[in-house]
């Protein structure tokens, strides 16, 4: 609870999301940031203002933002956290910390986003509840934004097919936006988890939005817009999700739709039309493969994700050869599998989907099962 108290005081303080990351490079835990204090904050570049509320946090905000911690499945990643998302960290300006409900062992999950319009068409929101289906029976998580249309029909596809869903949102866990998808959050929240990089009590501005997308993109091994208007929130996904080196897949439709005008755009500018789940599943193997070596380096080389990992590496017995041994051939999931393992959840979910890759693990509905 020191480093969650310590790093609820730094992002309060208003810290530029760069400088943050870097003192927390610099100094290790958000703890050492605060010990550093003024000579040390001075020096990196910390305006005074930004000072003064280092020395002097709002101590009736603290507690609040503590005891909402406190209350439930709530979690606060930090950039120095070895559990923070490793995808995320490759994205233009990543966030500094995350707020977290429900699981964030998700978050490592191998992830496919689904945007579109918030006035979208009956069809629409059909192909996209179908679309996010179909990538969870495959075993992949499905990422939105639980704004209204495409992202909500997206997240219920996923929950039909009882595989995690996450939902990046742009104001604090503890307000939903739209007010109607408060029980769709709750829901989201109980299997998979709900994501902001801003602290509770942030309210919507129209700014955040565009920030919240980066983060959708940067989750996800590929974007798929179902539906867009020329100018959208979701082209901005797509744009982000080019730029982060990720995959984008976009479903045409009808000349006579406006908000299928945005993803006939994007055609033409080069993106991939697909008109079925497999297709793009097809599409991001190679760049899941790309994305999964990064991961193994990570856990091999240049830092495990978690204590126990290291552990395993050095008692003699290689982790993924403990993981192969717990798996024997019946399906369990993730719990089952840490419980036998004694390896984390945030460990485990990574280094399934190098095994996966390497073609020594089949994933089924969120279950894993060893490859005979």
């Amino acid at each position: 609870m020191e480093q969650a108290r310590a790093l609820l005081v730094l992002v309060r303080a208003g810290l530029p999301a760069a400088l943050l990351r870097g003192l927390l490079e610099t100094h290790r835990t958000p703890a050492a940031v605060l010990a550093a204090g003024v000579p040390a904050w001075r020096d990196a570049g910390v305006a005074a203002s930004v000072r003064a509320a280092l020395r002097r946090p709002d101590a009736a905000r603290l507690r609040a933002d503590l005891a909402w911690l406190a209350a439930g499945p709530r979690h606060l990643l930090g950039w120095h956290d070895a559990d923070f998302p490793a995808l995320l960290r490759a994205v233009p300006d990543p966030p500094p910390a995350l707020f977290v409900e429900g699981e964030p062992a998700c978050l490592w999950h191998p992830q496919v986003a689904i945007v579109g319009s918030r006035r979208a068409s009956p069809g629409g929101i059909d192909t996209a509840r179908a679309f996010a289906r179909g990538f969870g029976l495959a075993g992949l998580a499905v990422t939105s934004g639980l704004a209204a249309g495409i992202d909500t029909a997206a997240h219920r596809g996923a929950l039909d097919a009882g595989t995690p869903t996450i939902a990046v949102v742009a104001t604090g866990l503890d307000i939903v936006f739209p007010r109607a998808n408060t029980a769709l959050a709750a829901r989201i929240a109980g299997t998979g988890a709900v994501v902001s990089e801003y602290p509770p009590g942030t309210d919507a501005r129209a700014g955040q939005f565009p920030a919240r997308n980066r983060l959708i993109a940067g989750l996800s091994l590929g974007t798929l817009v179902v539906e867009a208007a020329e100018r959208s929130g979701a082209l901005i996904t797509a744009r982000l999700a080019g730029e982060s080196g990720r995959e984008v897949f976009a479903v045409p439709g009808s000349i006579q739709n406006p908000m299928a005008r945005g993803c006939h755009r994007l055609i033409r500018q080069g993106v991939a039309l697909v008109e079925t789940p497999d297709e793009v599943m097809a599409a991001l193997g190679p760049v899941a493969a790309s994305l999964g070596n990064a991961l193994r380096r990570r856990l091999g080389v240049a830092r495990p994700p978690s204590r126990a990992f290291a552990t395993a590496a050095n008692d003699g017995e290689p982790a993924d050869k403990r993981v192969l041994v717990a798996l024997g051939f019946e399906a369990v999931n993730l719990d089952q599998l840490a419980g036998r393992t004694g390896l984390t959840v945030a460990t485990l979910a990574p280094m399934l989907l190098a095994m996966e890759l390497d073609g020594r693990v089949i994933a089924e509905n969120g279950r894993y099962v060893r490859r005979t």
